[in-house]
């Protein structure tokens, strides 16, 4: 018999955080593509994040789709971890996955169409990009001839944690190399910031409800993901308000600092806001 809620009001609760932290994580990406917009520049953001973000939420988007959508790896699922216990991916998870990979893409091309600057990805990012997609294609390889697709789609929620564990960190390297975040959306990180803890919430509610916390650790990518997210987010927040705080003009432009020039060819003076 499979499970459900055993209070109406902690599963209202529930949906509630659930669809806010969508909203949250899916407004986050559009600080960052309006700033790059405005400024007709990519310069400040960094493209190694945008690469491995983007093998991130792709894994992210196999694992919530496939547990959430076939009934094959539900039963799996099951068999696993008891009847008893409810699916650890909801309906506002696949729909954040699906939104996730759409606009990391468009922000990718963007990366062709306005200044760069001397940016590049680096060989250490491609590296680690083929790594894992090659590794993900010989899991499914293996997984294939024995139907294991609940194994298979862990690979993915270990991968999309991995990235996660390490995209920020280009970022975050950079941040402190420049001493500026300009370039970098401070709008991304407070909503991302705030998607993270809800998405955190909704999970303790899930367990209050079914007195298990089988749903962290049975879908420990997720548990893990809010936890990095908060830990990343907080670094950031104290690199552009503490460390590196943006300063601006009369007419409320951030004025770019020299240690910023490095990064910026001499002729390319695109304008900065602070999204």
């Amino acid at each position: 018999m499979s499970s459900s809620w055993n209070s109406v009001g902690l599963e209202v609760l529930y949906q509630v955080l659930g669809w806010v932290a969508f909203f949250a994580w899916s407004f986050s990406f559009y600080p960052q593509v309006l700033l790059n917009y405005r400024r007709k520049s990519v310069v400040g953001l960094n493209f190694d994040f945008l690469v491995l973000n983007l093998t991130k939420h792709s894994s992210y988007l196999i694992y919530n789709a496939s547990l959430f959508f076939s009934p094959f790896i539900q039963r799996q699922y099951h068999d696993k971890y008891g009847d008893k216990e409810m699916i650890p991916v909801a309906a506002n998870d696949v729909a954040f996955s699906l939104h996730a990979v759409a606009l990391t893409t468009f922000t990718v091309f963007q990366v062709f169409i306005y200044e760069r600057g001397m940016q590049k990805v680096s060989k250490v990012c491609i590296s680690i990009t083929a790594i894992v997609w090659t590794a993900a294609i010989v899991c499914l390889i293996i997984a294939w001839p024995k139907s294991d697709w609940l194994w298979l789609i862990d690979v993915f929620n270990s991968i999309q944690v991995g990235m996660t564990a390490i995209k920020y960190i280009p970022q975050a390297i950079m941040n402190f190399r420049r001493k500026s975040t300009i370039g970098w959306s401070i709008g991304n990180i407070l909503l991302d910031l705030t998607g993270g803890v809800l998405n955190f919430g909704q999970m303790g509610v899930q367990s209050i409800d079914q007195h298990t916390l089988v749903n962290f650790y049975g879908n420990i990518g997720k548990t893990l993901l809010s936890l990095e997210t908060v830990f990343f987010d907080v670094l950031f927040i104290i690199q552009h308000y503490v460390l590196y705080p943006v300063k601006k003009d009369e007419y409320g432009k951030a004025i770019i600092s020299e240690r910023v020039a490095p990064l910026i060819r001499p002729s390319d003076k695109p304008e900065e806001d602070d999204v």
